[in-house]
């Protein structure tokens, strides 16, 4: 990491922290609820943590961590269930916290302690995938499928890897199937405690109503905004701003449609079975 780069992120949390300090005029920031804003990878996260950071302007929060916490690195190293506990137990107090982070039994019982409020954010799968294989490609030379990927003779090739999954010559990617378990275990959880899931699409097609069930979610805990709902709403519109994100490709639902033939119909159905119609993305398996 370049010199500067590192001191700037060093930096940041304290030059954040005086921001907010005169923007609320407190030096306190203990009032409003912990919030963890979670996500499956290339479901729109970057978008997520926009309306975070637009959280930080309608409550006294200090920040939004810059770095996520993970469930598996970036050098594609799983991080041991204990490690994970201890980085969410580390968010400090009145910072918004955000990751990749499974529905462990560790992790469950830590967020949806009484008084937390946690989003968790998903996306139709295929869109998901399409996603997953252009970052890969195109724009994360760094990611553990670039160099694989780039080696496949186009993109068609590509996605049938990313639906059915790898496991060969130092390669380990599961299946789609296998990556939306952890979905179902986050809906689970979200029928029986503070997790409120949503869906990438419901925040692109019906925005402002998605938004404010999540300011609700925020006032389920017994906190009160501090400024009036309809100004709270028109913060956090306005700071959804897609082609800020360094990982923004097309910021759209469905596009899907433009990548998947026959083949990759074909075979998402046998490696994932009804995943779509579980999920409420299809009535059947007739798409």
């Amino acid at each position: 990491m370049p010199i500067i780069q590192s001191i700037r992120r060093t930096l940041r949390p304290y030059g954040k922290t005086a921001q907010a300090i005169l923007r609320w005029k407190r030096f306190s920031f203990h009032e409003a609820p912990p919030i963890f804003g979670n996500s499956k990878p290339k479901s729109g996260s970057h978008l997520l943590t926009q309306i975070l950071n637009g959280f930080t302007k309608i409550m006294p929060y200090k920040y939004v961590d810059a770095e996520p916490i993970r469930t598996i690195e970036k050098d594609g190293r799983r991080k041991p269930k204990e490690e994970i506990l201890v980085d969410l137990q580390a968010i400090p107090n009145g910072v918004i916290g955000w990751g990749y982070v499974d529905a462990t039994k560790e992790n469950v019982s830590f967020l949806t302690s009484t008084g937390r409020v946690n989003y968790f954010m998903y996306r139709d799968p295929r869109d998901m995938l399409v996603s997953q294989v252009f970052f890969a490609t195109d724009m994360h030379e760094e990611h553990g499928m670039h160099n694989y990927y780039k080696s496949l003779p186009d993109f068609g090739a590509r996605l049938n890897v990313a639906i059915t999954g790898i496991d060969k010559d130092g390669l380990h990617m599961v299946s789609v199937k296998q990556r939306y378990e952890s979905v179902f275990q986050w809906l689970d959880v979200s029928r029986q405690k503070n997790v409120m899931c949503i869906r990438f699409e419901e925040l692109i097609n019906n925005r402002e109503n998605t938004l404010n069930a999540m300011i609700s979610e925020v006032e389920k805990t017994g906190y009160v905004i501090p400024i009036p709902r309809a100004i709270a709403l028109a913060v956090l519109v306005d700071a959804i701003q897609p082609k800020k994100s360094h990982t923004f490709r097309a910021g759209k639902t469905g596009g899907w449609k433009e990548h998947f033939f026959e083949e990759h119909k074909k075979l998402f159905k046998d490696v994932a079975g009804d995943l779509l119609v579980q999920l409420g993305y299809e009535k059947n398996n007739d798409w």
